[in-house]
């Protein structure tokens, strides 16, 4: 393994996510070199938060400020006694999608602040005018997003001018609902920012502005092209602030956006970081960016890949080389590019209704992850045997955006007609699963035909199908698509997940199967599932993935002003050559995937070889890695009982049978969504029993009490699936490629043509049913 020597440089990212304030150190080497954390929950409990969050009524989920500053204040007191920050060369960052809002009269200068007391101490929430402020998974502003859409002609053409339709976290949506509601809030106002700008601004002790790509998820901004700079919409911003004067006057609050692409400094380090914590005052401040674009960078994507994180909310982006607004899906620049190089974009697919639908489900039909995930993998695709009586469910806990912005409610279907429940009661994991992921993979073929893609969608040609005929890329007349299901040739060449879900092997051999695509996770994720496989927030030592972002675009900044890195490509081809010289140097080792060991896996008690650091094969239970998760199985016996499985010990997921509410969380994907910590009314807080009545159904009888039928024995080929055994998560398959291995990539699963084949046959009717669902027919 590389050492760094003494003195060497080092370059840290920050990360201000939901329920955590990360920070990540490399090398410049990009080898992983320190990680701490400040949990927001355990370690500033006295702002009471579940999840880093608070919910009311009316689907609000906001965080206070003042948290954050103080969880800052310890982050970097951590940083300074375990680190040497007089070696941090350069410092990059990301937040998660939320808006503050700065008082007129009570903001002190960033650049004064008295070095011998904390930030908390001096920004406290007397600053704000607003002290708790909407996150991501906030709709509290669906409506007001969907007025805005109503007032500039609907979502075509809304895309077409600010490139997004409705949203409920649009920055301009929460406007407007704060200047309806709270006019004495908006008079105090002086100024807002978006997270990782007020975090960026905490670092360089001056305020900044944001960047392109989050001026781009305001719902305000004109998109620039090469020939024409953005700017603010001044007709959105009036409609807005409700006139012309409250319209400039948003616009002063937003302030001037970077048009730099991500690729230049954006400051210095502030005077008090030097002075209090002994930052070298050459320390430069990178761009700071999105979470979810930040996370996209770290995986170091190829142009026919697609990145799916798997989250509180879902995201599947993919590189994208033109400017063609749609409706369709979000569009970004790409967060760091030269503005030299040809201009490229980031184009995004969400899904509010992620981690909390698939908890719910995993309440309601299984007693722990364990069983969940072996529940998916007994079950086959479709949730039937038949060809003909495939099922399907559509759960939108949430109002999502387009098309799908009024439905809400849970929906199954069987042999196309709508029931309130499957009669194999066990088929609801798996079913809820493949419509998530088949949504992905409509959605995806959809948008092809805009021309986002140019040539080079997919994996760039028509591949042989197991018979070794060509599929063709034309749509069957018959199917009523505007694409063939069967053409798996435009589909991307690979999928790198994150996200919690993503440790399951049931979830990505769907994923693969879905997409016929090899499914590829970062092994510091890999490595940290080995100790928790169910959280979303990293094991104690390993990165984040998004603050592993923030230092790779401070290490290729850096590089790019000092001559470290000598540019002449894009950001991806600029990290590859590091990693690849990483590689050379130590002789093929693998990155390190914590601060405690050069791999957990090594140790763990997964008994494969090992080579280059990882273990070769593809999991220590069947069915991972595999493409035919069900294919050790007999698939016929299904009945009506349900997976019970002893809770295992990470698990703390209680039901007040009383009440009908779960008592606790900790999975850190659904602590949020699903904790209520000011009000019982919000519908996620809630157990099945309110799920179930979104569509006016009886509650399950299983549900908040023990399980029906707990011997499932008899089901699956003499398996018993009552005994007490842990998830066992994916590992590393020794089909990986060097190049993935250099980048700290590992393959978890290869498709199964002809699993996708029988996915594919599904897809017209999956299309047809979301059709009825979002026409409000069923």
């Amino acid at each position: 393994m590389l050492q760094s020597k003494p003195g060497s440089s080092l370059f840290l990212g920050i990360e201000l996510a939901t329920d955590q304030l990360r920070a990540t150190l490399v090398d410049d080497n990009l080898e992983l070199m320190g990680v701490e954390c400040v949990d927001f929950d355990t370690e500033v409990p006295e702002y009471q938060t579940q999840g880093g969050i608070f919910t009311t009524p009316g689907d609000a989920y906001t965080t206070p400020v003042e948290m954050w500053v103080k969880a800052l204040d310890l982050l970097l007191e951590k940083l300074h006694r375990n680190h040497d920050l007089a070696r941090i060369r350069a410092i990059g960052g990301s937040a998660q999608h939320a808006l503050v809002w700065w008082k007129a009269n009570a903001v002190p200068s960033l650049a004064a602040l008295d070095p011998r007391l904390n930030l908390n101490s001096q920004l406290t929430s007397q600053c704000f005018s607003i002290p708790n402020v909407p996150v991501a998974q906030d709709t509290s502003a669906h409506t007001h997003a969907l007025s805005i859409e109503a007032a500039l002609g609907g979502p075509d053409h809304m895309a077409t001018r600010v490139g997004t339709c409705a949203q409920s976290s649009l920055i301009a949506a929460q406007l407007l609902r704060v200047r309806e509601a709270w006019p004495e809030v908006w008079a105090r106002t002086g100024r807002v920012q978006v997270a990782s700008s007020f975090l960026c601004s905490m670092m360089c002790g001056t305020w900044v502005g944001m960047n392109e790509p989050e001026a781009c998820a305001t719902g305000m901004w004109v998109h620039g092209t090469s020939s024409s700079p953005g700017h603010w919409d001044e007709g959105v911003l009036e409609e807005v602030g409700g006139n012309r004067e409250e319209g400039r006057r948003i616009r002063a609050w937003l302030g001037d956006v970077d048009l730099s692409g991500g690729s230049r400094k954006i400051g210095m380090i502030s005077r008090y970081l030097v002075d209090r914590y002994r930052f070298d005052h050459d320390t430069i401040i990178t761009p700071f960016a999105l979470d979810t674009l930040s996370s996209y960078l770290s995986l170091v994507p190829q142009p026919a890949d697609v990145v799916l994180q798997l989250g509180p909310m879902d995201y599947l982006m993919a590189s994208a080389p033109n400017y063609v607004p749609s409706r369709l899906f979000n569009l970004y620049p790409h967060p760091a590019q030269d503005p030299n190089e040809k201009r490229k974009y980031v184009v995004a697919l969400t899904s509010r209704n992620a981690d909390v639908p698939r908890a719910l489900v995993r309440d309601m039909y299984t007693k722990s992850w364990s069983a969940f995930d072996r529940l998916v993998d007994i079950v086959p695709p479709g949730g039937s045997i038949g060809l003909d009586d495939k099922l399907f469910s559509f759960w939108f806990l949430q109002a999502d955006g387009f098309p799908f912005s009024h439905v809400k409610g849970i929906f199954r279907f069987e042999t196309g007609i709508k029931v309130n429940e499957f009669r194999d009661l066990r088929a609801n994991p798996r079913c809820l699963l493949e419509s998530q992921f088949l949504s992905f993979r409509v959605r995806w073929s959809k948008i092809l035909t805009s021309g986002i893609f140019g040539n080079t969608v997919g994996r760039g040609g028509a591949i042989p199908n197991s018979n070794n005929t060509v599929l063709s890329g034309a749509p069957p007349s018959n199917l009523g698509l505007t694409f063939d299901p069967y053409d798996y040739s435009t589909l991307p060449s690979r999928i790198l997940a994150t996200g919690a879900a993503a440790n399951f092997p049931s979830v990505v051999n769907i994923i693969g199967d879905i997409f016929n695509a090899p499914v590829v996770i970062p092994t510091s994720q890999i490595d940290a599932a080995q100790v928790t496989p169910h959280r979303n927030a990293p094991a104690k030592g390993h990165p984040s993935r998004a603050s592993v972002g923030g230092a790779y675009v401070a290490r290729w900044v850096w590089g790019r002003e000092r001559g470290g890195i000598r540019g002449g490509g894009t950001f991806e081809d600029d990290l590859r050559k590091v990693f690849s010289k990483r590689w050379t140097i130590t002789g093929g080792s693998a990155l390190k995937t914590s601060v405690n060991a050069v791999s957990q896996l090594i140790n763990s008690t997964v008994s494969t070889p090992v080579v280059g650091g990882l273990p070769t094969g593809g999991s220590s239970r069947g069915g991972s890695g595999s493409s035919t998760p069900y294919s050790h199985h007999p698939r016929s016996g299904l009945g009506t009982t349900v997976v019970v499985e002893e809770e295992e010990e990470e698990e703390e997921i209680d039901m007040d049978v009383a009440t009908g509410r779960l008592r606790s969380l900790t999975t850190s994907a659904i602590t949020g969504p699903l904790q209520t910590k000011n009000s019982s009314l919000n519908l996620l807080s809630n157990s099945a029993l309110a799920a179930s009545a979104l569509n006016g159904q009886n509650p399950a009888p299983f549900i908040g009490s023990e399980l029906l039928s707990p011997d499932t024995s008899n089901i699956a080929g003499g398996e018993t699936l009552t005994t007490s055994a842990p998830l066992t998560p994916v590992t590393v398959m020794s089909s990986t490629s060097e190049n993935d291995l250099q980048v700290g990539l590992g393959k978890v699963t290869d498709p199964d043509v002809d699993s996708f084949m029988g996915y594919a046959a599904i897809v017209p009717e999956y299309c047809r049913l979301e059709s009825m669902l979002v026409k409000g027919i069923v």
